[in-house]
């Protein structure tokens, strides 16, 4: 069972590195909650959209995803929630005041579960991914290897493995950065206006797509 050729391991892992990297909502979400928050909502963030993608594995795993590919008003429906969503932070980060790490030095109203559900949210409520999964685990699946659904739900789990050995890094990196910008308050300022329209932009991106 899960019989594989090292060409197939070193082709599924290169390409699952390549995908944690690509910049994206999820990557920007974390980032973002490190930086102004500090480290501990990024990690949280980063539990949640490890979760997000773990319902998309599921989701891929069992074919609810095929729903996504196949439906227009299911893909509709789900892109416009995650694209309000994302426009909704955004917002919030450009209007933010009083709760901004610049005005609060660092401390954060939010509490880390709030912050874990959102990053949830942010991977949950994004069709593309749903659809990126059905798409990119099937090219995975050898015949003969093991039932079809397992080797979709294995190789999907590993794409989260893998973010594990990326993603914490950049969120102790960027702690760090975020102490740099909660000590020069202009800087910081600009980080949250521009964090803010990135969000906006990501929501509209997400809201013109198609499948």
């Amino acid at each position: 069972m899960f019989d594989y050729t090292i060409i197939h391991w070193v082709t599924f892992l290169a390409a699952a590195v390549l995908l944690n990297l690509s910049p994206g909502p999820d990557i920007a979400f974390i980032l973002g909650q490190t930086l102004r928050n500090g480290r501990r909502h990024g990690f949280a963030a980063m539990f949640g959209v490890w979760t997000g993608a773990g319902l998309h594995v599921a989701m891929a795993a069992v074919g609810l995803s095929a729903i996504l590919a196949t439906s227009a008003l299911a893909f509709s429906i789900v892109k416009w929630i995650g694209a309000v969503y994302l426009i909704w932070l955004g917002i919030k980060m450009l209007l933010s005041r009083g709760d901004s790490f610049v005005s609060n030095g660092g401390i954060s109203h939010q509490r880390v579960h709030a912050i874990y559900w959102q990053g949830v949210l942010v991977s949950a409520l994004n069709p593309k991914v749903a659809i990126f999964f059905l798409a990119f685990l099937p090219q995975f699946v050898v015949e003969g290897a093991g039932h079809p659904g397992g080797q979709l739900l294995l190789h999907g789990s590993l794409i989260i493995v893998v973010a594990a050995f990326i993603e914490p890094p950049l969120v102790m990196l960027g702690s760090k950065l975020g102490v740099f910008l909660r000590q020069n308050r202009r800087v910081g300022l600009w980080m949250d206006r521009g964090l803010g329209t990135l969000f906006v932009a990501l929501g509209v991106r997400l809201a013109a797509s198609t499948r």
